[in-house]
């Protein structure tokens, strides 16, 4: 796999992670081992039977906790130490046939992209969350998994496609971050009804 094939596939698989990590997982792992895809670097590991097992085990889980609202948001909190290391991860796995310093830059990358993605999404279902009817919630939650999917096949059938939107979705959600915390504040400051 080539430089932009690798660095597609990093910067997609990190930043999918970011919304669903268990998805990216059981996606790259499921396709690798039963489409015949190569996946670049050490990132094959995730084609192990139990490595899939455990991505859909609890894939399962995180598609039932993200559509209730309070356990979303408690799952979002905790995946906040997971999901954005296991980005660092995917993405440094993928360069494991690159020099270190490929594989370093890698790692920062990819958990800037994973940080990215997970920031904006539990920031924007703190906000959506706060509703009191549950249906937005589940539109949501089922868009981004949408998205999730989209973006992992995005970056391995059409890897500069993958570059181009994680660099104008990073571009966003920086755009929109100070949006996202003003309104976090005024929903925290209103407290309890």
């Amino acid at each position: 796999m080539g430089l932009v094939s690798t660095l597609g596939l990093a910067l997609g698989a990190s930043w999918a992670s970011g919304l669903r990590l268990y998805a990216a997982v059981a996606t790259l792992g499921l396709l690798g081992r039963f489409a015949g895809l190569d996946l670049p670097g050490a990132l094959a590991v995730v084609e192990t039977p139990w490595v899939i097992g455990l991505a859909v085990v609890l894939l399962v889980v995180e598609f039932v906790a993200d559509k209730v609202p309070v356990v979303d948001s408690a799952w979002d909190a905790v995946h906040t130490f997971v999901r954005v290391p296991a980005g660092a991860a995917l993405a440094a796995l993928a360069f494991g046939d690159y020099d270190p310093a490929w594989q370093a830059a890698a790692v920062l990358l990819g958990g800037s992209a994973a940080l990215s993605a997970h920031g904006t999404k539990a920031a924007t279902r703190l906000a959506v969350n706060a509703s009191p009817e549950p249906v937005s919630n589940v539109i949501v939650s089922t868009a981004e998994d949408g998205i999730a999917f989209g973006a992992i096949l995005t970056a391995l059938f059409l890897p500069a496609v993958a570059i181009v939107l994680v660099t104008l979705a990073l571009a966003g959600s920086l755009l929109v971050l100070p949006t996202l915390v003003r309104g976090i504040r005024r929903l925290f400051r209103r407290g309890p009804a």
